[in-house]
């Protein structure tokens, strides 16, 4: 790949892919193929976007999907709105997408895409016509057995029933061709719950792994970045399960828990209403003094004295080598990615090596995002399989069945991770490797479709 131009998010998401996967390509080295076409998309679509602002100028962005893995089935992965948007960091979304579909046990491919267009600062008209120009285009490429989007940063719901109102006008169809749609217009519950939900129960496996059965949150110190709907639902459950949730974050900065309590659900309540109009963490204020905010982007890992569980929950690579050893120093045993790649390859190394040093007695111990976020996915795939048969699960059925979604994932990653230690690996029968585990377990099930596909033999 030497004559492509660098690709630094994508190139990390790969390495950290192919560095795991070598206990498994040592026992099986057929499969080296596999990973050698599995890299490479088998689409990517890439087009101009022009709006119009509300001074009735026209403005240009670039929109793209990356249709990277069909082997499972139809492409499914998430639209980003931001300016940080590019190819790299779509592809690297859309790599981790195809093995954290994988892992769902769901019929659904890998894909991604999204805009560097910023819906901070712009109207709900500008928004609207921007989202209208943008699935004008996007329309041709995807549908409910093609491509599936759904959202992800800086796209909601709201943005979601844009790109399905211009979809079924030029279409003039009714169909599931997105997810996490409102409730009145084929919605599921839980879905806008779903992955910060499912984190939190994926983490409750490790600790019930470490702790004992019974075991969980209750009692236990959280410290969650990010503000979107992943950390507040994930700080939600949490909170619901019994345990004290010390930190939220957003790009500016970092809000701290003062006075031992941590945040309530009023306060998070009031978070949601703050993200939804778009505007920043720190307007919240101290509420009476139980807050501090930092600012200067300031991330929450060493801003919090004593904490049990890390829940990256913002963005890639939030979590460095060494903030991975403060949290460490500072009591945190179990930490779980809500957002995708949210720690460095250097901090998870950090936590596989106190893992393999110390064992299930005083492990860090590390689950990967595309396992441990893979709920949201999970509960998108769900949806599609209500639109599929007119249906709406309540609830309740909704969130058994992420849970039992969950539960497959966290003992498919540990089995597997059991099975494939790592050279110099001693502690992976009493705690694994999760992030070895994910990675071949996901690959595995990619690769074997893709061999009775016929492509690679």
């Amino acid at each position: 790949m030497s004559n492509l131009p660098s690709e630094p998010e994508f190139e990390q998401a790969l390495h950290e892919l192919t560095s795991t996967l070598e206990p498994f390509l040592k026992k099986h080295p057929e499969y080296k193929k596999a990973l050698e076409i599995v890299q490479i998309p088998e689409r990517i679509i890439q087009f101009r976007v022009v709006w119009e602002d509300d001074n009735h100028v026209a403005q240009v962005n670039r929109g793209y999907r990356v249709q990277f893995n069909s082997a499972l089935g139809p492409y499914k992965g998430g639209l980003r709105f931001h300016p940080t948007v590019n190819l790299s960091v779509l592809k690297f979304l859309g790599f981790e997408q195809i093995f954290k579909n994988a892992l769902t046990g769901l019929n659904i491919g890998g894909g991604k895409g999204g805009s560097d267009f910023d819906p901070k600062g712009k109207s709900d008209a500008e928004v609207r016509r921007f989202c209208k120009a943008f699935a004008t285009e996007l329309q041709r490429h995807i549908g409910a057995n093609t491509d599936i989007p759904a959202g992800d940063i800086g796209f909601s719901t709201r943005e979601g029933g844009f790109v399905f109102g211009t979809y079924k006008q030029i279409k003039n169809e009714w169909v599931g061709m997105i997810t996490g749609k409102a409730m009145d217009w084929g919605g599921s519950w839980i879905r806008p719950e779903a992955t910060g939900y499912g984190l939190v129960y994926y983490v409750e496996h490790m600790i019930a792994h470490v702790e004992g059965a019974g075991a969980g949150f209750k009692g236990k110190k959280v410290v969650i970045s990010g503000s979107g709907n992943v950390a507040q639902f994930a700080a939600l459950k949490a909170l619901e399960l019994g345990a004290k949730v010390l930190s939220l974050s957003d790009s500016k900065g970092a809000l701290i828990a003062t006075d031992g309590n941590g945040f309530t659900p009023e306060m998070i309540a009031k978070i949601a209403e703050i993200k939804y109009n778009r505007k920043e963490l720190s307007s919240l204020g101290d509420e009476g003094g139980k807050l501090k905010f930092y600012p200067n982007g300031a991330r929450p890992w060493t801003l919090v004295e004593s904490y049990d569980v890390a829940l990256p929950c913002a963005t890639q690579n939030e979590l460095d080598d060494k903030e991975a050893e403060e949290a460490i120093k500072r009591g945190c045993r179990y930490v779980a990615e809500g957002s995708n790649m949210g720690c460095t390859e250097k901090a998870i190394g950090v936590f596989e090596k106190s893992r393999v040093e110390k064992g299930k007695a005083g492990a860090c111990w590390y689950g990967p995002g595309k396992a441990a976020n893979a709920g949201g996915v999970a509960v998108s795939g769900l949806e599609m399989a209500q639109n599929s048969a007119r249906l709406t699960w309540t609830p309740e059925e909704v969130d058994a069945k992420l849970k039992d979604i969950m539960k497959n994932c966290y003992q498919n990653c540990f089995k597997t991770g059991a099975a494939y230690p790592a050279e110099g690996d001693n502690v992976s029968a009493e705690i694994p490797s999760l992030v070895g585990g994910s990675n071949i377990a996901g690959f595995k099930k990619v690769a074997d479709a893709m061999l009775h596909h016929g492509d690679f033999y």
